[in-house]
């Protein structure tokens, strides 16, 4: 994710519970994975929708085909973090998002990462999503910025 860009960011924000650190006393590299799904679900409600609705009312889902992330400082116990989230490509059935975690105390980046999605109906047949909710991320997409 580009931190100089003009892209709208929305932002969650989490406390680290010691349940998620290790021995060393550091934030375990997977709940940085749990953490980009919250910045994407309050991305979501920021723009006025949410996923669950989505799911029920227009059988649309949003699988994961890909996930990469990059450490670079630690987490630990009781930190206050930001997610940063934003639409990076909307194109078909396929959506990406981009994510910054920071920890709020002292504005250091911790992490940075990117989702693939797969839109698929409720039996997992790729799908366009629906024109409601692809004109919301549109107007997010880094692709679409001038």
């Amino acid at each position: 994710m580009d931190r100089n860009t003009e892209q709208p960011c929305y932002e969650a924000s989490v406390r680290v519970r010691y349940a998620e650190t290790d021995q060393m006393g550091v934030v375990h590299h997977a709940n940085y994975l749990v953490w980009f799904e919250i910045g994407r679900v309050e991305l979501m409600r920021q723009l006025g929708f949410d996923y669950k609705r989505m799911e029920l009312e227009d059988e649309c889902q949003i699988v994961v085909v890909e996930v990469s992330s990059r450490y670079k400082a630690p987490a630990h116990y009781d930190d206050e973090l930001v997610i940063r989230t934003q639409v990076k490509t909307l194109r078909g059935f396929l959506l990406k998002f981009g994510y910054e975690v920071i920890r709020k105390a002292d504005g250091k980046l911790l992490c940075t990462g990117e989702t693939t999605h797969v839109v698929c109906d409720k039996n997992m047949q790729k799908r366009t999503l629906p024109e409601k909710y692809a004109s919301r991320f549109r107007s997010l997409s880094l692709e679409h910025m001038g």
